[in-house]
Order: structure tokens, then C-alpha cells, then sequence
């Protein structure tokens, strides 16, 4: 398989509702750094997996309605924990839509799979990883 990885952050804030969360049930602030991996079995006729300023841009495109807020606050994520796992799969979403769509300079059909991975330290981090057609 091959892969390109991009990467960026995002500053947000967020509390989660559960005894499980502890001190984190407050609300609190966090700086994520996100990467997607674009993954496929083969690379296009110009020798790449997808267009990586392409694949910046759809990716800052995404994490920009984010950037700042408290996701508490967003409409979409009303009584949602917005974990990071959660945030792995709501942001494969959006750059799986992207890729199905020829955003990415390549059509999503040749591609395999998407790997989104936050790391919210330098300690802990979280991923979701499937097939673009399946999601």
C-alpha cells in the first residue's frame, strides 16, 4: 500500500457528560494535531496517491469550522462526547466525502483508504481507518 500523510491542528474546547471522564467532564481545552493518511493499492498515472496541496487544503477546510469553538456549543455535536475517537471518524467523514468527489486530484474510486489519526499529546493519540467506499 502506499500513503500520503498530511497534517495540521486545531484549538477547541469541549467538556464530556459521564463519571468515566472525571476532571474532564469541565469544560477544558485541547490542541489537536490531526494527520490523514490517504491509502492506495496503487499510484496514479503521474506516480502519486493524491494531490498532498489538494489534500492540505480539503484538510484545512475541515478543521476550520472547528478551530476555535467550543464544540459544545455546535449544533452538530449537541449531547455528543466529542472524544477524540469520535472526532477521528466525524473528520474521516468529511475527507471521505471530499475524496469520493474528486477533491483530491484523483477520482475516490481509485482510492483504498482513509487513516485519520489526533494526537492530543505527545502521550495519547487516537485513529479511525476504513475503505472510502464503505463509509
Amino acid at each position: 500500500m502506499f500513503t500520503v500523510e498530511v497534517r495540521d491542528h486545531v484549538m477547541i474546547a469541549h467538556s464530556f457528560h459521564g463519571s468515566v471522564f472525571g476532571p474532564a467532564q469541565a469544560l477544558h481545552g485541547a490542541t489537536f494535531v490531526v494527520d490523514a493518511a490517504f491509502i492506495s493499492t496503487d499510484l496514479d498515472h503521474n506516480g502519486i496517491v493524491v494531490d498532498i496541496g489538494l489534500a492540505l487544503d480539503v484538510l484545512k477546510a475541515t478543521l476550520k469550522p472547528l478551530n476555535y469553538q467550543n464544540l459544545d456549543a455546535l449544533p452538530q455535536f449537541k449531547s455528543i462526547n466529542t472524544t477524540t475517537e469520535f472526532l477521528t471518524k466525524y473528520i474521516f467523514d468529511q475527507l471521505a466525502t471530499a475524496a469520493r468527489s474528486g477533491e483530491l486530484g484523483r477520482p475516490g474510486s481509485e482510492l483504498h483508504a482513509i487513516r485519520i489519526t489526533i494526537s492530543e499529546s505527545h502521550i495519547a493519540r487516537a485513529s479511525y481507518e476504513a475503505p472510502i467506499h464503505l463509509a
